[in-house]
């Protein structure tokens, strides 16, 4: 071998060195961080942020900024640097308040998915008064982030390279950012490839230079990058300035990475972008990788929505992304099953990504400032006594209660006057298809009860029972029947009543009074019923299901067929139940013959005491030797899903020959 072969070997051989003098990090395609990617684990080594300052001839004081340095940060070893910037309302802290990115890279090392690296995060804005206050828009501010080239080549890249035990050359060096950062990132990691291998643009802005200014000379880019990162929410209002880069890069060949995923201009999306390229970086690149990266779960606005509107979203995995602008707000929760704080980005939006949501309706609310209130974005529903936002994730299995292209049957509202409570009431009256037409038919009835806090608009609104009623009667899984929807609160004026501040104890309620002496009797009056006890009905959901047992087994002369979903008798530990309501349970021959269906339900992942309650009624009534239905909602709670299901099993089998 001769002398100058033998130096080409040890120069290769020292590059090598210097590029890979940190463990062998594969790069693998990166997926979307799931649930928990950002929350602090105390369990784990944990690396440290501080506030440096450094002398900048560029704005002509001394600057700060933050520094991350990694867990187990030696003197003893050297570190690549990424430095990371912010978007043109924040600072140098704007990453550290609204991201916490220290805790998603501690997670990242503890979980070995990450180069141990040094980040540095500066004040982009590089003017004297580089403060996030006033008009962030003013000209001289806006000119402060294009000045801010010259400071990061200049003073600070130099500062951080002399300070810190870091590599120096650009393939250990990486710009990215959020916003304006991440048009920055672009404009100067793109405009000194000698300076920058790695680059990442999280939802860039439209300080980004036309592509054409951005990438001159695509074959230099081709050759000098690593890695060119673009991410942005696919609902963001700036993904044009995102696109129309990939476009361009796609048209000259240039490898890079364009990354969308559900979401808008938030720390939802740059968090991600953040935990993404922060796993690419400084490791060996696989190109072929890169058309990898599409995000496919896209999301949809919810059913609830008010018209037009975008949020909330559901996604495919039944999490839900929620957006509400309130810049003045100092804090905002949804309140969904769990209660899920929001957080604010620069343009005044709250948002939150939940956990899974349970199929079905469910009611939520927005707690601004420790104030429950309605989701502006949402439709509005009767429930919790008190009009409540609400949203239905749909149900693989949910085509029952779907809107189809069958006959339809009508929802009609009937205003009464009752002569118990002295008052005008309301009942929703749903009638079959071709009532109308069929003006000789009559037809059987079931009074249908809601739950507690919900009023007679619930089966209809939230319950689809009017849907379900349509599927089934169209399948002729079902015999046509008028349903009838009343208010399961009544008081009767003349006598005491205890209640809670909404008014919905049951103390004093004199419900079944109203419905038998007076809704039953206007009904038949007013509407082509079968007016005898084989052709009625009654069921009800949690206090319904309560209210339909006390008011059918003290009146067997009048209903046949009987439904308690997620709500039975009252009985307590210890009950006979064949003492109950009147001994009605006592001779099993009679009763079985006497109630032709009797219906219970529950869901499988209820609270337990309602699982006991309606379970313990339907082991008595089953130990007493009464016939009945017993069905579990597979996987459903307290809630809608639960009742729909029920209705449907229940509509089935009730009015058979």
């Amino acid at each position: 071998m001769n002398r100058l072969q033998h130096i080409k070997q040890i120069l290769f051989a020292a590059s090598a060195f210097l590029l890979f003098n940190i463990p062998a990090y594969s790069q693998d395609v990166i997926h979307q961080a799931r649930a928990g990617f950002d929350v602090f684990r105390a369990d784990i080594p944990h690396g440290k942020i501080d506030t440096i300052t450094y002398q900048s001839k560029t704005v002509g004081n001394t600057r700060r900024a933050l520094i991350y340095t990694p867990p187990g940060y030696s003197k003893s070893k050297k570190y690549p640097v990424l430095y990371l910037l912010h978007g043109i309302g924040g600072d140098e802290k704007e990453w550290y308040n609204g991201a916490s990115p220290q805790v998603i890279l501690d997670n990242l090392y503890a979980d070995g998915k990450i180069v141990p690296m040094i980040v540095v995060l500066p004040n982009g804005r590089a003017i004297k008064d580089d403060r996030a206050t006033g008009n962030i828009m003013a000209p001289d501010k806006v000119q402060g982030f294009a000045v801010f080239e010259k400071d990061l080549l200049n003073d600070l890249i130099p500062f951080i390279d002399n300070k810190y035990r870091v590599y120096t050359d650009k393939d250990h060096r990486a710009v990215a950012g959020l916003s304006m950062g991440g048009g920055q990132s672009l404009n100067f990691g793109l405009g000194n490839l000698d300076v920058f291998s790695w680059v990442g643009s999280f939802s860039a802005a439209p300080n980004t230079k036309k592509p054409e200014e951005l990438v001159p000379n695509p074959d230099a880019a081709k050759s000098k990058l690593k890695l060119l990162w673009i991410s942005c929410g696919s609902s963001d209002g700036l993904i044009a300035f995102s696109k129309r880069t990939h476009d361009y890069l796609v048209e000259k060949n240039v490898p890079h990475i364009y990354y969308i995923e559900p979401g808008v201009h938030n720390f939802k999306v740059w968090k991600n972008g953040l935990y993404m390229f922060s796993q690419l970086i400084f490791k060996p690149v696989n190109v072929s990788t890169f058309p990898q990266y599409s995000y496919n779960e896209v999301g949809i606005p919810a059913s609830t929505n008010i018209p037009g509107v975008k949020y909330p979203q559901i996604f495919p995995d039944n999490t839900v992304f929620f957006r509400v602008k309130a810049p003045e707000a100092k804090s905002i929760k949804i309140d969904l099953l769990k209660k899920y704080p929001m957080t604010k980005d620069t343009g005044g939006y709250w948002t939150v990504t939940t956990d899974p949501i349970v199929f079905g309706f469910h009611y939520y609310s927005l707690i601004i400032d420790g104030v429950s209130v309605v989701d502006p974005a949402s439709q509005t529903f009767y429930g919790m006594g008190r009009m409540a936002s609400g949203i239905d994730i749909p149900d693989p299995e949910g085509d029952f209660y779907a809107v189809k292209d069958v006959p339809h049957g009508e929802v009609r509202s009937v205003n009464y006057y009752s002569s118990i409570t002295k008052a005008w009431r309301r009942a929703n009256v749903y009638t079959p298809p071709g009532y109308d037409i069929q003006t000789e038919k009559r037809y059987p009835v079931l009074y249908l009860q809601h739950g507690s806090g919900e009023d007679e608009t619930g089966w209809p609104v939230q319950g689809k029972m009017n849907f379900i009623m349509d599927n089934l009667f169209a399948m002729k899984q079902a015999t046509p029947m008028i349903v009838v929807m009343d208010r399961g609160y009544a008081t009767d004026p003349t006598q005491p009543v205890t209640s809670t501040p909404r008014g919905m104890s049951m103390a004093g309620n004199v419900f079944p009074d109203v419905l038998v002496k007076e809704i039953i009797p206007m009904i038949d009056a007013k509407f082509r019923t079968l007016a005898d006890r084989d052709h009625r009905a009654m069921a009800g959901l949690s206090m319904g299901g309560f209210q339909t047992f006390q008011t059918t087994m003290t009146n067997l002369d009048k209903f046949a067929y009987v439904g308690g979903f997620s709500g039975a008798g009252f009985m307590q530990p210890g009950t006979d139940i064949t003492k109950m309501y009147n001994g009605v349970f006592a001779d099993a021959n009679a009763f079985n013959k006497k109630v032709k269906v009797l219906y219970l339900s529950v869901g499988t992942t209820e609270p337990e005491r309602m699982q006991t309650t309606v379970k313990g009624f339907h082991e008595a009534l089953e130990k007493a030797g009464i016939k009945q239905v017993f069905y579990e909602s597979p996987g459903t709670a307290h809630e809608w899903q639960s009742w729909r299901r029920s209705l449907n099993q229940f509509a089935s089998l009730i009015f058979k020959n």
